[in-house]
């Protein structure tokens, strides 16, 4: 299934435009590095989409944005500031919104109370009606279900609760692991048509997807990742017509 993509963010952002830059970002456990230099930018309200097999290194790098994994250096800035010292908590409260892979709801709390928890954080700042009101516009049957208990859904409907929950932030970078994995073909295409929507109102969202033809029919630019590597990068309809990526890169 094939989407239409935002036309206006073909192309790599400008200086001035850059919302998060990494910088030869090393990142790894233990005493090993998965990440191996790593450079890449995406630019205020652009869509930008990882890909790559599954030991490239994808949700390591995207960890390494939220401050999560024990050991990264290198330089990761979002509008303008270094992250290097932060703590994960504070990651939030700059307007990064995270939605991991395997979705992690709260089983034993409602539809509602798990939105609520997704804007804890901002609580002193703004009232959870608007953006409440807003994943409710996106996804109508968790208006539907909002007393349901979260543990109770199907997978997919979880995962408009987690990406849900990411937008009570209000967030500048909405980043996105995996997030139609183990789902069904029509809600994939239900979430990732959200996803867009999304996107088109603002946001810049940073997707890391194995549905590699999905991934850049979403995405303005898109970057490959091979063995912890940047091997290849550029717009979606230029990785797009490379014939043997899948092979060459993907692990396919």
């Amino acid at each position: 299934m094939m989407f239409d993509k935002p036309s206006d963010r073909l192309g790599p952002p400008s200086s001035a435009a850059r919302l998060l830059e990494l910088r030869d970002v090393h990142a790894g456990y233990d005493n090993r590095d998965v990440l191996h230099g790593v450079t890449m930018e995406v630019g205020e309200a652009e869509f930008v989409c990882v890909i790559g097999a599954n030991t490239a290194g994808k949700s390591t790098l995207l960890r390494a944005v939220s401050r999560i994994v024990p050991r990264c250096k290198g330089q990761i800035a979002f509008a303008g500031r270094d992250l290097s010292a932060l703590k994960p908590h504070e990651i939030p409260t700059l307007g990064i919104a995270h939605v991991p892979e395997g979705r992690h709801v709260f089983t034993d709390m409602s539809v509602e109370e798990n939105l609520l928890l997704g804007g804890y954080s901002r609580r002193r700042e703004r009232s959870f009606l608007a953006p409440m009101e807003r994943v409710f516009h996106l996804f109508p049957r968790l208006a539907e279900r909002r007393r349901q208990r979260a543990g109770t859904m199907s997978g997919g409907e979880q995962q408009m609760v987690a990406i849900g929950r990411a937008l009570m932030l209000s967030p500048r970078l909405l980043i996105l692991d995996e997030p139609s994995h183990g789902l069904a073909p029509l809600m994939v295409e239900e979430l990732h048509r959200a996803v867009v929507e999304i996107n088109r109102a603002g946001t810049a969202i940073l997707l890391v997807e194995q549905n590699t033809a999905l991934a850049l029919s979403v995405a303005g630019r898109g970057y490959v990742l091979q063995s912890g590597r940047v091997v290849l990068e550029g717009t979606s309809a230029d990785l797009a017509t490379i014939d043997d990526l899948r092979a060459a890169y993907l692990g396919i």
